[in-house]
């Protein structure tokens, strides 16, 4: 209760406090003067504390600036189609796609001039893109396509044209399935790193492209391995050659070389196991395809050295006792780092793998830049006339007069390979054994010289060691005598001189010629018509 409150009181009673009716008041302090007195001190102490010097603070003055200037950097503009875009994006944010695109229309077809009209354009695909499905990822697409004719110098034209590539890496399948959606992807991720190579996406459109090759590396890797299962060996080739020509990357090129590798030497093998082929025919066909199955497990070697599977294209190289070649430094670091980038599939990716539609990618590289043209397909026809040519080269090559071919022979690979059937064992030479033709144990021979040679000098007899105990026994001739000549045969004597006709006599002339011949002696000779033994004669064998 303040001062006021009392004073009002005592005016409504008619009474002052200490009035006496009939006399005047008389001023006493009493209780509620004594609150007036600590009020009015507890004031003077407060006001003390300010300081002197303490000034009011001025009012804030409204700056005069244009807020429609910029309405992209977040200022608190009431311009509609500003109004417009964000309802949008919340209505995108909450899962309201339609709603969204309805709003974002509006804004592109009420304001042409509108500065949000590049990001409505761009987020009416979001819309689309977000929402999923066949149809609306198809939509999605169309509309990402159109900003991108529309503002091609734009930065968000690389985000549109990914977000493209995104859509068909989404739909694909997995490798032993359709495939169209995976070559999609493949194009559109070329096309975005292509048209776009500054952009901040290149590394992540990369990867991509790498995951997305090595889905198709998978699937093509697989028909080569059902051919050769069947013995289809060109269709092998084919198929292997493709891969390995056009996804270097692949997590299992190692595997992929060794398989082309055993196809050529199941040719090889085929070539051996044909009837009918010359001899020469055959080892030339052999060479040409083990030739070439020992340069595809090189390859391993020499490319992939750090890949599981090397070990088996080394022992099949020694096996076929062809040199196996040393990887360079640079190879092996390359190879290190594609191997280290991978990741091992684990149990949960198998688990994920059979349930989700997607292929599995763990496995594709993070290092190494993909193939952005893919070269000519390899096809089973070529390979088919390749062999046709291979083997009329063989038949030709093998004909008497056939030019020599101007290849170098093959060297060895080593001291103890065995002779090969390209490089035929050098003739034997004959060396003078000690003791033949000299006056010492000799059996008396010397040694004939090869047809069409030159005679061979007569060895010239050694000098006899005057300190020999015991001395040479045996004739000293150390050249054989000539054969003696046969003696000549009598001359034969004809009893009818060359010119003369023999006289005939007229017992002769009216003799009738016999037409009967003499009988054959059957007694010696085995025949069917004899008469077969029968009874106890048949145990006689004579």
């Amino acid at each position: 209760m303040n001062l006021f409150s009392h004073k009002t009181s005592f005016q409504m009673s008619g009474k002052m406090p200490g009035q006496l009716p009939g006399k005047k008041s008389v001023a006493h302090p009493g209780k509620s003067a004594r609150r007036v007195f600590a009020t009015v001190g507890v004031l003077a102490l407060t006001l003390s504390m300010i300081p002197a010097n303490a000034e009011t603070k001025k009012p804030k003055k409204k700056k005069n600036e244009d807020l429609s200037a910029n309405p992209l950097a977040n200022v608190a503009s009431r311009q509609p189609d500003k109004e417009l875009y964000d309802k949008a994006m919340v209505a995108l944010k909450k899962g309201r796609f339609d709603v969204a695109r309805l709003d974002l229309q509006t804004l592109l077809n009420t304001y042409p001039n509108s500065e949000y009209q590049m990001r409505a354009k761009l987020a009416v695909g979001d819309a689309w893109f977000k929402e999923g499905g066949t149809a609306a990822l198809t939509q999605a697409e169309a509309e990402y396509e159109d900003f991108i004719t529309f503002f091609p110098q734009a930065p968000e034209a690389a985000e549109a044209k990914m977000k493209v590539a995104d859509i068909y890496f989404m739909q694909m399948e997995k490798p032993d399935r359709d495939f169209v959606n995976a070559q999609k992807a493949e194009q559109k991720y070329r096309e975005m790193i292509d048209q776009f190579p500054d952009s901040s996406l290149v590394p992540r459109a990369k990867q991509r492209l790498r995951e997305v090759q090595e889905v198709l590396a998978e699937r093509e890797f697989l028909i080569g391995q059902y051919y050769a299962s069947r013995l289809n060996w060109a269709g092998t080739i084919a198929r292997l050659q493709t891969v390995a020509d056009s996804y270097p990357l692949y997590s299992k090129s190692d595997e992929l070389w060794i398989t082309i590798g055993d196809a050529y030497s199941g040719e090889a093998h085929s070539v051996q196991a044909a009837k009918g082929l010359p001899g020469a025919v055959r080892e030339r066909l052999q060479q040409v395809y083990l030739d070439r199955a020992a340069a595809a497990y090189g390859k391993v070697i020499t490319r992939y050295p750090m890949a599981p599977r090397v070990e088996d294209a080394r022992e099949r190289l020694i096996a076929m006792n062809r040199p196996v070649p040393e990887p360079t430094q640079e190879a092996i670091a390359e190879n290190d780092a594609e191997e280290r980038s991978r990741q091992a599939v684990r149990f949960t990716d198998k688990t994920l793998g059979m349930i989700k539609h997607g292929p599995t990618v763990v496995e594709a590289a993070h290092v190494g830049d993909p193939t952005m043209v893919s070269p000519a397909r390899t096809i089973a026809p070529a390979i088919t006339k390749e062999n046709q040519q291979i083997f009329a080269a063989a038949f030709k090559a093998s004909q008497p007069g056939a030019p020599a071919e101007s290849a170098a022979a093959p060297q060895p690979t080593g001291a103890n390979e065995p002779p090969r059937s390209d490089q035929p064992q050098a003739p034997l030479q004959f060396e003078t054994a000690p003791g033949v033709g000299s006056g010492g144990n000799s059996i008396g021979a010397s040694i004939v010289s090869a047809p069409n040679s030159a005679p061979a000098a007569p060895a010239s007899k050694p000098a006899e060691d005057p300190n020999a105990v015991l001395k040479a026994v045996g004739t000293t001739q150390t050249v054989l005598p000539a054969a003696e000549a046969p003696a000549e045969a009598p001359a034969q004597v004809n009893d009818i001189k060359p010119g003369s006709v023999p006289q005939q006599t007229a017992a002769d002339a009216n003799a009738k010629p016999t037409k009967k011949k003499p009988k054959l002696d059957e007694s010696d000779e085995a025949s069917s018509k004899k008469k077969k033994k029968k009874g106890l004669s048949k145990l006689n064998p004579f």
